[in-house]
């Protein structure tokens, strides 16, 4: 049975997507400590229309993080299709690794988010607090799930209170949590 294309958001104001989104759930990710926590994105609109971004989790309470720039896979498609661009390893940055962002759903106001990629492997739900109402959560899980997701691989991930601020925790300069995700732990 083949799986129908998957629908993305037309119109996307990027200048409203710009700023502080938390993970509340996403698929696991070799790209990502196991046992990472608070996890967030920051998305900053650069002049010449790319987009910064700096993506953040915290483990064994060291604050890890990772930059790359965004950008429209497309430039004249008003489809909400980005591409992520990383440099890898993080702590000595040389080989470019590239994916696809594609914004499946948003609400009018952009407090949340379901964020997907055209081969179903990664998935994410993005809220601009670092929790979300459940009932909303279940209707994101719901869209995944009618674009042809397996969302029982879905995770939620844990947030706390007071939420970590990235000035306030120890950095883990030697990239160690990238080590261990890309050895699955």
């Amino acid at each position: 049975m083949a799986t129908k294309e998957m629908e993305t958001v037309k119109g996307l104001d990027l200048q409203k997507y710009m700023g502080r989104w938390y993970e509340i759930a996403s698929f696991p990710s070799r790209f990502q400590p196991k046992s990472g926590i608070n996890t967030r994105a920051t998305y900053t609109l650069k002049p010449d229309g790319t987009v910064h971004v700096l993506n953040e989790t915290w483990t064994d309470g060291k604050r890890g993080s990772i930059e790359g720039t965004a950008y429209k896979a497309d430039p004249s498609s008003d489809e909400a299709k980005l591409k992520v661009k990383f440099y890898i390893p993080p702590f000595l940055p040389i080989f470019p690794v590239t994916g696809d962002y594609w914004v499946l759903s948003i609400d009018d106001d952009y407090q949340y988010a379901l964020i997907g990629q055209p081969a179903r492997k990664y998935l994410w739900i993005l809220c601009r607090k670092n929790h979300l109402d459940e009932e909303i959560y279940n209707q994101l899980v719901q869209k995944a799930k009618e674009q042809g997701y397996d969302v029982s691989i879905l995770q939620k991930t844990q947030q706390t209170d007071p939420i970590p601020e990235s000035d306030d925790a120890p950095k883990d300069t030697k990239g160690i949590w990238w080590i261990k995700s890309i050895l699955g732990k």
